[in-house]
């Protein structure tokens, strides 16, 4: 990563109009990434976080996108209240249900990150483990690709055939998800969506996370330790991914 790329906060307003809203008026944290070179326009990415929300590794991963030269936003989903356990019961209450204030956020992070004056226009979605789950979910006509990364197995029942091309990425070792490739690729395969899909062995969950607050030899024995090599070929396939399929 370059010391070119800019992380900045922000608000993201929930749009009352969503349906999802369902009347909350809620408005979320987020941090927006940038290429500090740039005067764009620059396609955008969506990220979705995963369950630990941990905000180091949602700015190291900012960084990675837009030093790739894309437009980038985190909303932080845990700061919808105060309360961050009920915050987080909720987000994941969405995750299985697939509804909740929840996809209002992401939608409305979404209409901020395509509006920008900075942006094209056009966005991708990009997930980890929970954030993978929502990359899923969301991932329709609105967004260019999805690139979930060891999504939960529970979302694969929203794909159809609207579901946006997806470039996804597992880990061989991964407790949390089980045959996760040949799973997605069954409904990707019967819905006729181009996709990406690979299984990096050695690696469990989490390969391309940074958990800072949960010592390494810890992580290595739960399988969730961070993993240079399949992280970066993991990034090099999305990066590819998303690059054929944004405008030029």
């Amino acid at each position: 990563m370059t010391a070119n790329t800019i992380v900045e906060s922000l608000v993201v307003d929930c749009d009352e109009s969503l349906p999802a809203a369902a009347g909350d008026s809620t408005s979320v944290e987020a941090l927006m990434a940038r290429p500090a070179d740039s005067d764009g326009p620059l396609p955008a990415v969506l990220v979705v976080h995963d369950i630990t929300g941990a905000e180091d590794d949602i700015v190291r991963t900012l960084r990675i996108v837009a030093d790739h030269g894309y437009l980038a936003l985190a909303p932080l989903l845990f700061t919808a209240s105060t309360n961050r356990a009920a915050c987080i019961v909720s987000t994941m209450r969405s995750l299985v249900s697939g509804r909740g204030p929840v996809f209002a956020i992401l939608e409305s992070a979404r209409r901020r990150l395509a509006s920008d004056p900075l942006s094209t226009g056009e966005v991708a979605i990009v997930g980890f483990c929970m954030g993978g789950g929502f990359a899923l979910l969301e991932g329709d006509a609105r967004y260019v690709a999805a690139a979930p990364f060891y999504g939960s197995l529970t979302t694969y029942r929203a794909v159809t055939a609207d579901t946006c091309p997806v470039v996804a990425s597992f880990g061989a070792r991964d407790p949390l998800i089980p045959f996760g490739e040949s799973r997605l690729r069954r409904v990707l395969d019967k819905h006729k969506i181009p996709s990406d899909i690979k299984t990096y062995s050695g690696v469990g969950h989490s390969f391309a996370n940074r958990i800072d607050s949960v010592p390494d030899a810890v992580l290595r024995v739960v399988g969730m330790h961070y993993d240079e090599d399949a992280a970066s070929d993991a990034w090099a396939r999305v990066f590819a991914f998303l690059d054929a399929r944004f405008s030029a």
